[in-house]
């Protein structure tokens, strides 16, 4: 079975963030990058269906040179290829220019699954796994919290309100991925050392076949124009327990507050 994997270079979810001078973007200066979570999912049940079935796993990225450091995390878990898709004219994209590149190297990659994480935790977007699956032709599971995989078929499950949802199809599929379909494994010191001398395949937009105006900023149907910290919240007052209390709650709700 070939498995591939697409992962993204995020930051870690307990870094203090900061924002570059114009606001537009965050500024990554000595800012930790992790794997990111959802696509530890995808990773650890990849190289559980390389287990049940046999087969390859590849991880694939798309983003500048420093992300070659979750790939190098993915080949450490156990998966056994690596592809960077990294062109200047990449920078910038959207989820569905980020899906077109995806989807260009995916044709050229053998796979009968695609797993994902949901969604990515530095944009919480969540469209990517499910462009790639339209671009490609293919059916696609989103959310998955179980996955079971027999010759060509497969059947997920999908948590939604009041239950679960069964999904069943045919590969070629993508399969998103999130908290509740495995327990991530750690990199063991061995793979550690042998993904530090492992050779990534290395593609860009010429590779595949993609002109400028498909990828990055100039093929992206979405803009971010500007990013902000939340707004600081004033400290909260306590009205006490007294028999007064209820009053003056009401007093700060209508005065105050302006609820009532």
């Amino acid at each position: 079975m070939d498995i591939v994997v697409l992962i993204k270079h995020v930051p870690d979810t307990g870094a203090v963030i900061r924002l570059t001078a114009d606001s537009a973007d965050i500024a990554r200066e000595d800012l930790k990058m992790v794997l990111n979570p959802y696509d530890e999912y995808a990773v650890e049940e990849a190289l559980l269906l390389r287990e049940r079935h046999g087969g390859t796993v590849t991880a694939v990225t798309l983003g500048p040179e420093e992300a070659q450091e979750a790939l190098r995390t993915a080949l450490a878990m156990g998966a056994d290829e690596a592809v960077h898709l990294i062109d200047a004219a990449f920078a910038g994209g959207d989820a569905l220019a980020t899906a077109r590149a995806l989807a260009a190297a995916l044709r050229r990659i053998p796979h009968d699954v695609i797993l994902c994480g949901k969604q990515a935790v530095d944009d919480e977007v969540g469209e990517v796994g499910a462009a790639v699956a339209q671009m490609l032709g293919i059916g696609q599971a989103l959310g998955v919290i179980r996955l079971e995989v027999e010759g060509t078929a497969f059947t997920a499950e999908r948590p939604v309100e009041g239950g679960t949802e069964v999904v069943t199809g045919s590969l070629p599929a993508v399969i998103t991925c999130t908290k509740g379909l495995n327990e991530p494994r750690y990199a063991s010191l061995p793979g550690l050392m042998k993904a530090k001398r492992k050779e990534i395949t290395r593609l860009g937009a010429a590779d595949l076949g993609l002109p400028a105006d498909q990828v990055g900023r100039q093929g992206s149907r979405t803009r971010r124009l500007d990013l902000s910290y939340p707004p600081v919240h004033s400290a909260g007052k306590v009205v006490g327990t007294d028999a007064g209390a209820c009053g003056e709650l009401v007093r700060l709700l209508r005065e105050e507050a302006k609820v009532l």
